[in-house]
């Protein structure tokens, strides 16, 4: 699981943004999977996002300290949706989404900036590298936890590889 969270940060350091949002949308989903290979996409990818990610993605706001979720698994499936299999950002017509109409990805801005997790209305904006970065991240918290489980490590073993050419072509 290691060569994705790594594939997601090397994105990040070369800036291929939509190579990071691409992988760090896939990721939960096969995770999920790992976990629960006979459930449905969506069934997996929202359990596996609100127990790894949800609670980073929700807040107390406001001076009675609401709880507010900017974003939860079911939006964040339906941006999967939506970006995968369309190329969009509008999660609108996407049967998963629960409170938001799209989203608004932007880029770094100056070193030690962040502009992340701002709503307005139902648009969540999203600082692209502190995203896919928060995905990575919870891959590897992931992968630390299922390090015993062997039915995982089982299924991990059965994941695609790139193999290095440089070490031989072998079938």
């Amino acid at each position: 699981m290691r060569r994705f969270a790594d594939s997601i940060k090397r994105s990040i350091e070369t800036q291929n943004w939509y190579s990071a949002l691409s992988m760090a949308l896939a990721i939960p989903d096969v995770c999920g999977r790992l976990v629960n290979p006979n459930q449905t996409s969506q069934a997996r990818y929202v359990a596996w996002f609100q127990k790894w990610l949800e609670a980073k993605y929700t807040s107390t706001i406001g001076a009675g300290g609401t709880k507010h979720v900017f974003l939860c698994a079911e939006d964040c499936y339906a941006l999967r949706c939506s970006y995968l299999h369309e190329g969009g950002d509008n999660i609108l017509d996407q049967r998963a989404r629960k409170a938001l109409e799209d989203f608004h990805f932007i880029t770094p801005p100056d070193i030690g900036s962040r502009i992340h997790m701002n709503q307005s209305n139902s648009t969540l904006q999203l600082q692209v590298d502190v995203f896919a970065m928060d995905m990575a991240d919870a891959v590897g918290e992931w992968a630390d936890s299922v390090a015993n489980d062997v039915e995982i490590q089982e299924r991990i073993k059965n994941l695609l590889v790139i193999h290095d050419s440089s070490r031989g072509i072998r079938f």
